[in-house]
């Protein structure tokens, strides 16, 4: 039996992750995947396997793909779960789904799911583990925070935005595996990205104070903390302290290790972007290379200078002065 709820899978070449992840959600009774013209068979392995696929066209800004999706798509259903392609839910997610969907005298908006990534073959238990994301919700009550009206240049879809639902929310009980980073590679393609967004986002804050309060405790004071952080000079160090040290990433062996230093790398890149565009937004910063003095022109007074010819002469003379001293 289907469960009356809508899954909503933003993708864009996801032909390695989507059997995977539609296998995972195929008691749900409706499935739209949000492609963004995929060139590797995307849309015809989501439509093989059950889902309505619908294309999606980016205007540059906003809105991206998933709160788009969520203004535009006709839902059979109240409730709607948001899962990414590289994102997988466990069996047990339909019991607990159903439970909540069909249940009238429920009296939340929006339930929280916790996440565990995947990194270099091994399940992280404590480097950004916990994880809590906003993903089921009545989709009328519900919409992606919108951080700032400028070309992020990190693609068509939702980066670090979060859901924010008019009502109660609470928390499920079943856990998403999330195998975001299949290599260091893949992370580091992604997170080149995502430090466009950082720089940019925080260039707009900057120069506007914009910023939006959450609806988690945790996650408002996690962003409070990195507003703060942001302040603070060695920004790569302390992110790196933060994983692998106050989230005890150290017990997640070298990996937990690779992992706090990649996350540091991607601070360090959001720091010289950032300040690459305050640089670029300031009207009295020069962009031209520094002035170097043209040279002087030789004076009266100044020694001549000596030839090549004039420099092999005087060696000769010094050596032929050396030969008369030594008779």
């Amino acid at each position: 039996m289907k469960v009356p709820v809508s899954i909503l899978i933003p993708i864009r070449n996801e032909a390695s992750n989507l059997p995977r992840c539609l296998a995972s959600v195929a008691w749900a009774d409706e499935v739209f995947v949000v492609d963004s013209l995929s060139t590797d068979g995307s849309q015809r392995i989501a439509e093989d396997l059950g889902a309505t696929v619908v294309q999606f066209q980016f205007n540059g800004t906003w809105p991206k793909k998933k709160n788009w999706a969520l203004e535009n798509l006709t839902f059979r259903h109240e409730w709607v779960f948001i899962l990414d392609a590289d994102e997988v839910l466990p069996s047990e997610a339909k019991q607990e789904f159903a439970a909540i969907v069909t249940d009238k005298s429920e009296t939340t908006a929006g339930h929280w799911i916790n996440r565990r990534f995947m990194f270099m073959g091994r399940w992280l238990q404590h480097a950004y583990y916990p994880n809590w994301n906003l993903r089921l919700f009545k989709h009328r009550l519900g919409r992606y925070e919108k951080l700032t009206d400028v070309n992020t240049a990190s693609g068509d879809n939702e980066v670090h935005e979060h859901v924010i639902v008019t009502g109660l929310t609470a928390r499920l009980k079943c856990e998403m595996d999330h195998y975001a980073f299949p290599s260091v590679d893949v992370f580091v393609e992604k997170h080149n990205r995502y430090s466009n967004w950082e720089a940019r986002v925080a260039l707009d804050r900057f120069l506007h104070s914009s910023n939006q309060a959450l609806q988690s405790g945790a996650v408002s004071w996690r962003r409070k903390l990195k507003q703060v952080s942001q302040r603070l000079p060695f920004r790569p160090l302390l992110r790196f302290l933060y994983v692998y040290v106050w989230q005890h990433g150290f017990l997640d062996g070298w990996e937990g290790y690779y992992f706090a230093r990649l996350h540091a790398f991607y601070e360090f890149l959001s720091v010289a972007k950032t300040y690459e565009l305050k640089k670029q937004s300031n009207p009295f910063a020069s962009n031209e290379l520094p002035h170097r003095p043209a040279a002087k022109a030789p004076g009266a007074n100044d020694p001549p200078k000596r030839t090549r010819a004039g420099r092999t002469g005087h060696l000769a003379s010094l050596a032929v002065e050396q030969g008369r001293s030594n008779l």
